[in-house]
């Protein structure tokens, strides 16, 4: 056998630095990845886009800045949708309605605004500024969460002790719906808010709020729905 046999030819030499070429099958998750990474690019720059920065007043929050994007101002949308259709955000006077009907509505759109964060995409991170999500939860917990874990299971009790008294005869009704009308005027005002963030135009008339009635210490800025 010669020593030629052993020397590489000149299609087998590699010129100097060059790599060798991988194999297709490495050749195409390569290029899978590569467009993967680029997509989830694109995805995170559309989100981050149009960011915009609003100021809004929510009741025994003050004045609250905020920056949404389009998902954002989209999850906006849906609270201020979910909550402006219900019984539960207008003012309920002493002679109108029930209330297992206001509290059935308001556990409804407890329900409804835990599902829609649930299912939204996070808010893009950003220096400075709340979110929508951070708005919706502190409407959960500071408002709907106490009253109804107050009031359900006392009328709750009535209606299982007296089922053929009406509601009118619980004695604590008249405490209950002055409850109500708290948590009913600052339902409004976090509506609005969601509006605002979503970029809703008129949505006082949406809600059937008039102009803001007399201010008091807790909610200076909560508007008062029409009589």
């Amino acid at each position: 056998m010669s020593i030629r046999q052993f020397m590489p030819t000149h299609h087998d030499r590699l010129m100097p630095g060059a790599a060798a070429d991988p194999p297709p099958r490495a050749r195409a998750i390569r290029h899978r990845l590569a467009g993967a990474l680029v997509a989830v690019g694109l995805d995170v720059y559309r989100r981050s886009a149009r960011l915009t920065e609003v100021r809004v007043t929510v009741p025994q929050l003050s004045e609250l800045t905020f920056v949404v994007n389009n998902d954002a101002r989209q999850v906006a949308w849906q609270l201020f949708i979910e909550s402006v259709t219900r019984v539960s955000v207008q003012r309920l006077n002493d002679d109108e309605g029930l209330l297992r009907e206001a509290m059935t509505s308001l556990y409804g759109l407890f329900a409804t605004t835990r599902e829609t964060l649930k299912v939204s995409r996070p808010s893009t991170q950003v220096s400075a500024g709340l979110t929508v999500e951070a708005l919706a939860v502190n409407f959960l917990n500071a408002e709907l969460r106490p009253f109804l874990s107050k009031w359900h299971p006392r009328l709750r009790a009535f209606e299982d002790a007296h089922s053929d008294r009406p509601e009118s005869e619980w004695p604590q009704a008249a405490e209950c719906r002055a409850d109500l009308r708290e948590v009913q005027a600052h339902s409004r005002g976090y509506v609005l808010a969601f509006a605002r963030l979503a970029g809703v135009r008129d949505a006082a008339t949406m809600l059937g709020a008039a102009a803001p009635g007399p201010a008091t210490h807790d909610s200076p800025m909560v508007p008062h729905a029409r009589e």
